[in-house]
Formats: C-alpha cells, sequence, structure tokens
C-alpha cells in the first residue's frame, strides 16, 4: 500500500509570518536604514563616535527656542482640541437635529486636506487684508495654532465621538435621578469615562502637531520656526547635514515619546472597551435645552472652519485683472518657477505618483493587517504581536522631513543611487500613508467574532482558508476606505517629497509652494487655484469613501 503524497501545509503562525516578509523588509530598506544612518550622521565620524555636534548644538539659545516653539505649538493644539471635542462630539454623535451630516462632514474634512492648502488658506484669513488681519496674528505663534487646531480637530472629535457613542448612560441617569446636577453629573461621571479616549485622541493631535511642517512654513514666515523647519533650513539652504541628522534625532524622540503615549492610551482604550458586557445602549436623541450650550458651540466652530475655505476660493477668483477665472486659465499656461511644467502637469504627475503609491500602502498594509489581525492565545506570540504592531507603526512616528532627509543622503551613491529614480517619491508617500490603511483594516479584522473563525477551523479550514473565507472578504471590503485614505494623503504630501522629488517628478503641492513663495499677484493667485483644485479633490475622495462606508454583519464593534 503506497503512501499518500506529501502535502505541506502552513500553520497559521508560519503564514502570518511569510505575510510580513513585504512589510519588514520595505520597513527595513526604506525607513530604518535611512533614519539609522541619519542618526549616524550626527553623532559618528571618521574617528568615532563624536557628541561634540550634540553639546554644541544644544548650547545654543536657538535650539531650545525651537523645540520649546514645537513643543508648545503642540501642547497648545492639544489642550484647545480637547477642550472644543467634548461639546462637539456629544453634538455629533449624541444627538439628533437636521443638517448633524452636514456639519459632522465639515469640522472632519480639515484633517484629510494637505497641508499646503491649510497654510495657504490660513495666511489669507490673517493677512493684514483677510478677515482677520486686524488681530495682527499673521505669522505668529497664535496663527500657527489656530490652524493645527483647524487641521487636527475632525480627528479628536471622531476619536472622542465614537468612544463616548458606545458608553453606556445609565450612569450619569442614575447620578441625574439621585439629584446631581447636568454639569456635575458630566464632569462627574462622564468625563473619567471619556478619559482613554481623550488620551488617545489628543496624543495622536499632538504627533501631527509636532511634525508639522508645511503649515508651519507657511504661516510662520521666516521669524517663526520649529525643528521641522530648521531641519529643512539647514539641509536645503544651509548645506550643514550634521545639524540637520541631529535635529532630525531631537523630533524623532520628541515624537516617539508622543506615539509610545498614544500607543499605552490605545491599549487603555482597547481594555476599557472590551469590559463592556453586550452592546452599548447609547442612541442619538433629539435635542433638548440643556444641550443649548453644546450646540451653539458646534454650529460657532463649524462657521469658523468654514472660513478659511470660503477664503482660499474667494482668493482664488481675484487677480491684477479682477474678478475672474483668471488664476484657474494660468494652471494650464503659467510654468511653476523653476520648472518647465505648468500647474495641471504637475497635477497629473502628482495623480500617477499617488496612485503607485496608495497601491503599495494598500498592498504592504494589507499584508500587515492579515497577518496582525489574530488574536494569539500563547503569551509569546501575544507580545511578538505587540511588537510587530509597534514596529510597523514607526512611520506614523518618524515626521515626513525626517523620512525625506533620511532617503536623500542615504540613498544618493552606487548601487543604491535612487535619487534620480521616478520610484523614490511613491515610495516616500507610502511610507507616509501606510498607516492609515493598516489602521482602516486592522481594528475591524480584530473585531471579527472569534466564533467565525473556530466554526470554520472546526469544519476542517485550514489556518489560510480560513484567512481566505473570512478575513479576505472583510478586509476587501475595507480596502477601497483605506485606498481613498492613502490617495488622498499622498496626493498632499509635502514633507517627505519637498526633499525627493526632481523636476520630472514635481507633485502639485511642491508647485504651490513654489508659486507662492515668489512675489506677484499672479503667482499667488495662481497658487490658490491649485490649492482649491488639490483640495477639492482630497475632499471628496473621502467624502465619497465615507459615504460608502461598508456595514460589515458579523464584527463586534
Amino acid at each position: 500500500m503506497s503512501r499518500p503524497p506529501f502535502r505541506f501545509t502552513w500553520s497559521a503562525a508560519a503564514l502570518k509570518a511569510a505575510l510580513l516578509v513585504l512589510p519588514a523588509g520595505i520597513l527595513v530598506v526604506f525607513l530604518v536604514w535611512p533614519v539609522v544612518n541619519l542618526i549616524g550622521r550626527g553623532l559618528v565620524t571618521e574617528s568615532g563616535i563624536d557628541l561634540s555636534g550634540v553639546s554644541d548644538l544644544f548650547s545654543r539659545q536657538r535650539t531650545w527656542r525651537l523645540v520649546g516653539r514645537t513643543v508648545g505649538q503642540a501642547t497648545a493644539a492639544t489642550l484647545i482640541s480637547a477642550i472644543l471635542a467634548l461639546p462637539l462630539a456629544k453634538s455629533l454623535y449624541l444627538k439628533r437635529w437636521p443638517g448633524r451630516g452636514l456639519v459632522k462632514t465639515l469640522v472632519t474634512v480639515p484633517f484629510v486636506l494637505p497641508a499646503v492648502v491649510v497654510g495657504l488658506a490660513f495666511r489669507l484669513v490673517f493677512a493684514s487684508t483677510g478677515p482677520l488681519g486686524f488681530l495682527g496674528l499673521d505669522g505668529s505663534f497664535a496663527a500657527v495654532v489656530t490652524a493645527l487646531v483647524f487641521f487636527n480637530l475632525g480627528l479628536m472629535i471622531r476619536v472622542v465621538g465614537s468612544f463616548w457613542a458606545g458608553l453606556d448612560p445609565r450612569p450619569e441617569q442614575a447620578a441625574r435621578l439621585l439629584g446631581a446636577t447636568p454639569t456635575k453629573a458630566f464632569w462627574k461621571i462622564t468625563v473619567p469615562q471619556l478619559t482613554p479616549a481623550l488620551a488617545a485622541g489628543g496624543s495622536l493631535v499632538f504627533l501631527f502637531s509636532a511634525t508639522a511642517f508645511a503649515t508651519v512654513l507657511i504661516l510662520g514666515g521666516p521669524s517663526y520656526g520649529t525643528v521641522e523647519t530648521e531641519i529643512y533650513l539647514q539641509t536645503t539652504q544651509l548645506l550643514d547635514l550634521r545639524v540637520a541628522a541631529l535635529l532630525s534625532v531631537t523630533q524623532l524622540m520628541i515624537v516617539l515619546a508622543a506615539l509610545w503615549l498614544a500607543s499605552f492610551a490605545r491599549r487603555r482604550s482597547e481594555r476599557t472597551l472590551s469590559l463592556k458586557a453586550g452592546p452599548s445602549l447609547a442612541r442619538p436623541r433629539q435635542l433638548n435645552r440643556e444641550d443649548r450650550f453644546s450646540f451653539g458651540i458646534t454650529l460657532i466652530t463649524a462657521l469658523l472652519m468654514a472660513l478659511p475655505l470660503v477664503g482660499l476660493v474667494l482668493g482664488s477668483l481675484r487677480s491684477a485683472s479682477g474678478i475672474g477665472l483668471g488664476n484657474y486659465w494660468r494652471l494650464f499656461n503659467q510654468p511653476v518657477p523653476g520648472f518647465t511644467v505648468t500647474p495641471i502637469q504637475t497635477l497629473g504627475r502628482s495623480i500617477i505618483v499617488a496612485v503607485i503609491a496608495m497601491g503599495l500602502a494598500v498592498l504592504v498594509g494589507g499584508c500587515i493587517a492579515l497577518a496582525l489581525s489574530g488574536r494569539p492565545r500563547r503569551r509569546w506570540l501575544r507580545r511578538a504581536q505587540t511588537v510587530a504592531d509597534s514596529a510597523f507603526m514607526l512611520p506614523a512616528g518618524i515626521s515626513a522631513v525626517t523620512v525625506g532627509v533620511g532617503l536623500f543622503i542615504t540613498l544618493n551613491r552606487p548601487p543604491y543611487d535612487l535619487r534620480a529614480s521616478f520610484w523614490l517619491v511613491p515610495i516616500a508617500q507610502a511610507l507616509v500613508a501606510l498607516p492609515l490603511v493598516s489602521r482602516a483594516v486592522l481594528p475591524v479584522l480584530r473585531a471579527v467574532a472569534p466564533g467565525q473563525r473556530q466554526a470554520a477551523a472546526v469544519l476542517g479550514a485550514s489556518p489560510g482558508r480560513i484567512m481566505w473565507s473570512v478575513d479576505l472578504p472583510i478586509m476587501a471590503r475595507l480596502l477601497a476606505l483605506a485606498a481613498a485614505y492613502a490617495l488622498a494623503a499622498s496626493l498632499g504630501e509635502f514633507g517627505a517629497t519637498a526633499f525627493l522629488a526632481r523636476p520630472e517628478s514635481v507633485t502639485l503641492p511642491v508647485a504651490i509652494y513654489q508659486l507662492m513663495a515668489r512675489p506677484g499677484l499672479d503667482n499667488l493667485g495662481t497658487a490658490l487655484a491649485g490649492a482649491v483644485l488639490l483640495g477639492a479633490i482630497t475632499s471628496a475622495l473621502v467624502a465619497v469613501a465615507e459615504a460608502r462606508r461598508p456595514a460589515l454583519p458579523g464584527v463586534e464593534m
């Protein structure tokens, strides 16, 4: 009797390890290696480790001023966003009223707008001739913080509102029945319950505010600088790569501390949610008299957030010859200063680069989500999963400027000279978009009811078959949403692209900045028209994706 032929069957651990080979390789080659090389430029010389540059850098008052502004602007933006998020999240996630969907879109869309667009919009608002020019905030700390709040408030509202909508309202109702005033019940009962969400959202807002580049570069002017803008200055104008490397290390320490805090808060949030029994009893209810304050704050905030966008559109219609579409016409005819292409041609290149970056981000992010989506029983596997999860979130913890500088100085000599390669820009943009893809898919895959996988295993399905039949159908329905976010992020990416774009691969955000930096009303008007076009495309992408966000049966959320 002959033996049956040997058939190799993948174990679950081996299959997931194989899925991580491509993401790990890309992360090591295009992120870890450049960042380590960048750190080495600042700390290592031909004679060995040399810390004299560190002591010299931090003996300058300018360095401490830059670090203070970076931390200060991020802290101020985080606190203001957290304060505003409470009344707005209550109105938008716990109440029903006409126009709620429109207002929710208005306050959340700014998060996906390109930073160049946001910077230009607020520059118009705070200019001496702008609607808020009388405040004298042009080029000030307050102007930068206001723009950062505008940019990140939607993220904070979404984190807090989604968490709040899942809380059981009965503890606050019981406190009210026992005689507590609405205000006291809110601060004593609800706010402590919201602490994990406030900490998680606040950590992310701090992270994005500390690494803000284009917004600060456009709004701050020559007299205002942060660590990010100083890296750009030292690299492109002063050509001091060692100082730029040391500043990148400083920035890396700041953002990694914020990323660790965000991860800690997220784990607490997930632990808190896992302790809740059964589905939430909270449902959106009609507004009542007690909600007048939060509703009023919501409408005022929405109107204020619309002001920069309306100003941007109106500014794009104003040119030296009067009101009209002349600026939009110049998008097709006026070459970008320093380049031989028109802004509309750079848009075509931006779309090509962004589509490639989106494809890479979706492929790599999908592999990460599939590999890390399970709930291992063994402790060492759970720890390995946690370590891998943190490692693949590194692109969110390293600023785009650091990524760009690292790639620029690392892949600059044969056989690894890719600076003139078309592919370096989409790879850098894919790294920036990667956390958006994995975070859009991974939490949902982890929330799949375990019974589905267990039932498939009992019926004899292999780990690969389970992944194909259970996980992939769910992930496929989420990939359109993830792809839209990745495409929007890549279209608006400026930090890394500003270092890596060549004349033949210049993108629209870089073209907008070049036009804005040149004197002349026509240059500014063309930049505004390009910003309106870019903002409209990215906003439409995310709005359509959100409107078609799939409802997934069998997923415990």
